[in-house]
């Protein structure tokens, strides 16, 4: 179930981070529209009758494989577009609908490894003034965004839906043939609210679902740390 704290501890994780300037932009969609485009084996999760849609950016920093190895750490910008569901064994998660990042190195391994949708894309993310932007495009010409917005104040007691929408704790793909479930460990996300000053996006029309509509649901998070990210393992 969606909660505020990990559901299992990750002892040998494949991969360490940090995520910053985390922002959350959460619409609602009819839910059969969703389970449309999900692998097979999942069902779209749904809150009070329908399925949700996030578009999520932020900054990919300090990541590095586990246990002190040699590597360059990398820092990049990346936003993924997701769903939540249910798998056959009873866990949910998250599917990403598509995702784009800046690092090739990142894009390409993930995608080989988990079959994660990743593309490669020319994306930033600045802060000034109060204020964050996020902006980019996918390399192959496609699938744009454009999005401001200003951090509000901290969510001391987050409601059902905001662990709902917030509190997952696997990641689910379909890669060679098998459905494949990855946990993620890190600390409680530390919600704010925040405003947005200008939304444009063309990811969601890309994968063939509407975008947000007038006013869509905002969270942001300044950054989690040690975050950890397990071995994929097989579902069924």
């Amino acid at each position: 179930m969606a909660s505020l704290t990990p559901e299992e501890q990750i002892g040998l994780p494949v991969l360490e981070c940090q995520w910053q300037s985390v922002a959350f932009i959460h619409w609602p969609v009819e839910t059969s529209v969703v389970q449309a485009l999900l692998p097979a084996g999942l069902v779209a999760d749904e809150h009070d009758g329908s399925a949700w849609l996030t578009l999520t950016p932020l900054r990919m920093a300090d990541v590095q494989p586990p246990g002190g190895l040699t590597w360059p750490r990398l820092s990049f910008p990346e936003i993924n577009f997701r769903t939540y569901v249910q798998a056959p064994n009873g866990h949910d998660g998250i599917v990403f609908l598509a995702i784009e990042a800046s690092s090739e190195l990142f894009t390409k391994a993930a995608r080989a490894l988990v079959g994660a949708p990743y593309q490669l894309g020319d994306l930033s993310l600045t802060e000034h003034g109060g204020k964050t932007t996020y902006a980019g495009a996918r390399r192959d010409g496609q699938g744009s965004y454009l999005i401001t917005l200003r951090p509000g104040a901290p969510i001391e007691e987050p409601s059902e839906r905001d662990v709902w929408l917030t509190g997952r704790w696997r990641l689910y793909t379909r890669h060679m043939g098998m459905l494949l479930e990855t946990p993620v460990e890190h600390e409680p996300w530390p919600l704010a609210s925040a405003t947005v000053d200008e939304l444009h996006e063309t990811i969601s029309s890309l994968v063939g679902l509407p975008g947000p509509g007038a006013e869509p649901l905002i969270h942001y998070a300044a950054a989690v740390r040690d975050v950890r990210i397990g071995m994929s393992r097989r579902v069924g």
